[in-house]
């Protein structure tokens, strides 16, 4: 993604945000991509990490018309994933999809029913999903515009993202054409991870303690 797409979507979540009433916490930590696929409006997400403790996550997610996080699932995370503004479409599988057409028990506004692989729901403000391990799930947006909240256990976009599309990337390449409004979760994470290789005795040290 060039660095000027991210400026300009981080500016227009935030200007959604802003008029339904979402207050961030300072120096929010902001996390943009389009999954490595070079197509944001397509397939692509404005994400901001409201808190990444070990035992729980919380997240805002913006999303524009159609606009969608494909499938993936997780192997440790369970997360509820909720319409805070506007709707939006989920589709869910209770394995990788190319393996596994059983279905299964989801539990959708707090009521568990049993449903088949494959399903789609649609999901207006105020309603959630909860979504086990192992559930796979795409999501996309309805209408112009939503913001969606994620609340989970111990959130790992490193090491828990399964995506069943090969060619998809967690986070983006980022072509510096203009200055960053800010920096990404992700462009943080990478530096960690290169200094980790570089210096694996000060990795150990700063974990151990």
């Amino acid at each position: 993604m060039k660095r000027s797409e991210i400026n300009r979507v981080i500016a227009r979540a935030l200007a959604c945000f802003q008029t339904h009433g979402w207050a961030l916490p300072p120096s929010p930590q902001w996390d943009v991509t389009d999954f490595g696929l070079g197509d944001f409006s397509r397939c692509g997400a404005v994400l901001v990490n409201l808190t990444l403790e070990k035992e729980y996550s919380e997240k805002l997610i913006y999303l524009t018309c159609r606009q969608t996080i494909p499938c993936h699932g997780h192997r440790k995370k369970k997360e509820d994933v909720i319409a805070r503004f506007g709707a939006f479409s989920i589709q869910v599988w209770f394995g990788d999809p190319k393996k596994w057409d059983r279905g299964g028990v989801l539990q959708i506004n707090n009521k568990k029913k049993t449903i088949a692989s494959g399903a789609v729901f649609h999901l207006i403000a105020g309603e959630r999903v909860t979504l086990e391990p192992g559930v796979y799930h795409a999501f996309w947006a309805l209408g112009e515009e939503a913001i969606l909240g994620e609340v989970s256990t111990k959130n790992d976009d490193l090491h828990d993202n399964f995506f069943t599309d090969p060619k998809i990337g967690r986070f983006p390449a980022i072509e510096e054409d203009e200055p960053p409004l800010v920096r990404l979760t992700g462009e943080r994470t990478s530096s960690r991870d290169k200094h980790a290789k570089r210096h694996p005795t000060a990795s150990t040290k700063a974990s151990s303690g």
